[in-house]
């Protein structure tokens, strides 16, 4: 009857473990060339690989599942990387914070789209189990594919013959990725198993939790429409530290919730500390990309984003096998969340002497 959290969190790492590893030479090769073919790669091989591991459990092939994360995370690593380089590009200084933004906005809309389909389909159809809904909602993915024939604008910016590793600020790429690594480690502890959470501490099913989780992407989306406005009006300083902030604090009240499980209110409560914490957390993710992007300059931010992708992945990777080992030995999620909040308000502290030295920087 399913997988048990160990096993899941170990199948997980091995899509952050090919990312990781894809990412950063990817950066490299990516630089001086079109884009929309990774986007293509992306776009059709993350449904399909999706449609084979939900196949592949179906017919007991437990042994394969590995090698097909493995595959996801190279298919999604040729869409990641690419993503922000090709705005950069493609907009204007004026219209980046939007363009940024929307992207951000788009993927919490599919996100909502696939919450919406779960909750429907598993109740109006009570037959149907989790895996055909994954295989429907994989065959809307493959659509996607069908979309980027559309895609007209892909500028290129000229690459200098023979370009080499000193090429690259690695003085200002190592201070735009301090942050990120401790931001990135703190929630690989938490994102990937903030449902095993709700369904171990409150009896959540992952139809219940769909719901939940549409929810916080109707949020994140609206939010992440509002990041221009915000960094108008607050700068990144405060647009970013303020929102990380209060992200932090709803997250150790959303783990404190774990000790007061037998009270109505504790799933409530929990519930509105993940609606605040998600999305005041990803609202603040298109203004630390554009602000480390404009940080490291137009010659460095295909590897920015590379390296950007890689850390994500390969401090998921690591956080995931911590995360496995601290519930081996049975470790409550609040200790588990509560390790996160301190990372992230590390993360927050550095972010602020980051934003301190560009403000400098433009002076």
């Amino acid at each position: 009857e399913g997988f048990s959290d160990p096993e899941i969190a170990n199948f997980i790492s091995y899509r952050f473990l090919a990312v990781m590893v894809l990412a950063f030479p990817l950066g490299f090769y990516i630089k001086g060339k079109r884009l929309k073919p990774f986007f293509m790669l992306g776009s059709l091989g993350v449904p399909l690989v999706a449609i084979g591991m939900i196949l592949a459990i179906r017919n007991q092939l437990f042994t394969l599942l590995p090698f097909m994360f493995i595959f996801w995370g190279v298919v999604f690593t040729c869409f990641q990387v690419s993503t922000l380089p090709y705005i950069m590009r493609n907009t204007s200084k004026e219209n980046q914070s939007h363009a940024i933004s929307l992207n951000y906005a788009t993927h919490s809309f599919g996100t909502i789209s696939c919450s919406i389909i779960i909750f429907v389909l598993s109740r109006l159809m009570k037959n149907i189990d989790e895996g055909t809904i994954l295989l429907f909602i994989s065959l809307i993915g493959v659509v996607g594919v069908f979309l980027l024939f559309q895609l007209k604008t892909d500028d290129v910016v000229a690459e200098k013959k023979g370009i080499q590793w000193r090429s690259y600020n690695w003085n200002l790429l190592t201070k735009a990725i301090v942050p990120t690594v401790i931001i990135s480690i703190g929630a690989g502890l938490t994102i990937p198993f903030i449902n095993l959470f709700f369904y171990h501490d409150f009896g959540v099913d992952s139809s219940e939790f769909a719901l939940i989780g549409g929810g916080a992407s109707l949020l994140v989306a609206f939010m992440a429409l509002l990041v221009p406005k915000v960094k108008d009006k607050l700068g990144f300083k405060k647009g970013i530290t303020l929102t990380q902030s209060i992200a932090v604090l709803a997250l150790v009240a959303l783990a404190t919730t774990e000790f007061f499980v037998e009270y109505w209110w504790a799933l409530p409560l929990a519930i509105l500390c993940f609606w605040v914490r998600t999305p005041l957390m990803n609202m603040a993710a298109p203004m630390t990309s554009e602000l480390t992007m404009n940080y490291v300059g137009k010659e460095n931010q295909e590897i920015l984003s590379a390296v950007t992708a890689a850390i994500w992945s390969g401090s998921w990777y690591f956080s995931s096998q911590i995360f496995r080992f601290l519930k081996s030995m049975d470790m409550p999620y609040a200790y588990i969340f509560y390790i996160t909040a301190a990372l992230y308000a590390f993360g927050v502290f550095t972010y602020y002497l980051l934003i301190l030295d560009y403000e400098r920087r433009v002076e």
